[in-house]
């Protein structure tokens, strides 16, 4: 298979008025920043996005020379964080980190998106992409993707795989669509839900993000099958990627 690389953007938006581009005269005015920072995280904690933000934002204490403190907004795709940050202050201190193509996913994964993401964030920066991936629970008899796929088109419909972000939602149905497997999409409020099922058996895969699966795979809980890459990981140089797999 040959879908393109499905790498996640783990973006800073900041709500309607990024870094301050559309605050009031008199908050430009003011040495920024003046206040503590609020980083808005659409992912739950201990998820690999949560993991990043609080780097970023531990990195950046020091230079801000002000407290900045992670929330964690969770669940419908990222469209609670979403509505949360659009009816913050626009004054350049609620700064939402999110994944860029959740953000454009869930635009079309929704019937009635809650907001235009268009029209309401403005994009402050990128500070980190990862891709995602084909992951199997540690004692499946499934040892490589050909493994797996061979044995879902078996299945068929009564397959069934795990996701929680909308990125892996949608790399869930690109594998699907090249191979041609059946298999059912279950979607979870957040990875380690998804994982708990994959884990008692009740899922056959899942598509998760690198850090969460690696650390996973690492205690033995997880096996990871692919990596939604051109190149395989620095720091998985054994994963083989979905491109190099045909």
């Amino acid at each position: 298979m040959k879908p393109k690389s499905c790498l996640r953007s783990i973006g800073v938006v900041a709500a309607l008025a990024a870094a301050l581009s559309a605050a009031p005269g008199g908050v430009l005015a003011q040495e920024y920043p003046s206040q503590d920072i609020r980083f808005i995280c659409a992912f739950p904690a201990g998820s690999g996005a949560d993991v990043l933000v609080r780097y970023f934002a531990e990195k950046l204490r020091p230079i801000v020379k002000r407290t900045v403190i992670v929330e964690n907004k969770v669940g419908a795709g990222g469209n609670i964080a979403v509505e949360y940050v659009s009816r913050a202050k626009p004054d350049g201190y609620t700064i939402f980190v999110h994944a860029a193509t959740a953000v454009a996913a869930s635009m079309h994964l929704y019937k009635k998106p809650p907001i235009d993401v268009g029209k309401a964030f403005q994009v402050a920066g990128t500070i980190n992409q990862q891709p995602f991936m084909i992951t199997v629970s540690a004692k499946s008899p499934y040892k490589t993707l050909a493994e797996l796929t061979a044995a879902m088109k078996q299945k068929g419909d009564k397959a069934t795989y795990g996701v929680a972000a909308p990125t892996g939602r949608i790399m869930g149905e690109i594998y699907k669509n090249v191979t041609g497997i059946k298999a059912v999409q279950v979607i979870y409020r957040t990875g380690p839900d998804s994982l708990n099922e994959l884990l008692s058996g009740k899922l056959d895969f899942g598509a998760h993000d690198p850090v969460f699966a690696l650390a996973q795979q690492r205690e033995g809980r997880l096996r990871i099958l692919a990596v939604s890459t051109g190149k395989r990981l620095e720091a998985g140089p054994d994963m083989p990627t979905m491109t190099e797999l045909g």
